[in-house]
């Protein structure tokens, strides 16, 4: 038979076992056969191999018999044993367990799935709190900037009534033209005298009536 059995570190009464050609302290002990007393063999990632001279395949089945397994994702899988008086002890690669696919699942679904969502409706509700806010304050600032403009318009004229002499406007006063047409004389028209028709006034047509000129 053969056993194989992945060290993740070991140490003989505290003394760190390592490869003895990288020092890598993760490395494999593989035994084979049908008798204990069989040496078993070490081999690290680096494809290093060497024969354990302390420990043989007896000593690798009393390992895994006094591991301590996991139970939970946290937990670690050690052993510690007594050989010639020698205490080895150490820490095994762990084993999947069904806690791992379920603190995996829990992990993947909570920080990819229902977190970033709860996020996305978080920051929603936010929004939709501020938005109204925002509109609020705008609306608020609108009518107090037109009572401001009311205000200072108001003013205004009253000042320029005062500075004029006060009294109520002529209702049939009319702006003299800025420009005035140079054919009706800012008039807009002229007056004619016809037998033909009733109409005694006939519109500028340079000016189309307006007595302005571009």
């Amino acid at each position: 038979m053969s056993i194989t059995l992945k060290i993740q570190q070991m140490t003989i009464d505290g003394h760190p076992v390592l490869c003895p050609e990288c020092a890598s302290e993760a490395f494999t002990l593989d035994g084979t056969g049908w008798i204990d007393a069989f040496p078993v063999r070490g081999n690290c990632w680096q494809s290093h191999s060497w024969e354990e001279p302390l420990i043989t395949l007896g000593d690798l089945k009393r390992i895994n018999e006094a591991r301590t397994g996991r139970e939970r994702a946290e937990d670690d899988d050690t052993f510690a044993i007594v050989i010639g008086g020698a205490l080895i002890a150490g820490t095994l690669h762990p084993d999947v367990i069904l806690d791992d696919v379920k603190r995996a699942v829990r992990d993947v679904y909570w920080k990819r799935i229902i977190k970033p969502a709860a996020r996305r409706r978080k920051n929603a509700a936010k929004r939709a709190i501020r938005r109204p806010i925002r509109t609020a304050k705008k609306a608020v600032a609108k009518r107090t900037g037109d009572t401001v403009a009311a205000a200072k318009a108001a003013a205004i004229g009253a000042a320029w009534t005062a500075q004029a002499g006060g009294g109520e406007p002529d209702p049939d006063y009319k702006p003299e033209p800025v420009n005035a047409c140079t054919a009706c004389e800012g008039k807009g028209g002229f007056d004619i005298k016809s037998r033909l028709h009733d109409t005694t006034r006939v519109r500028c047509s340079a000016c189309y009536g307006t007595g302005e000129i571009d």
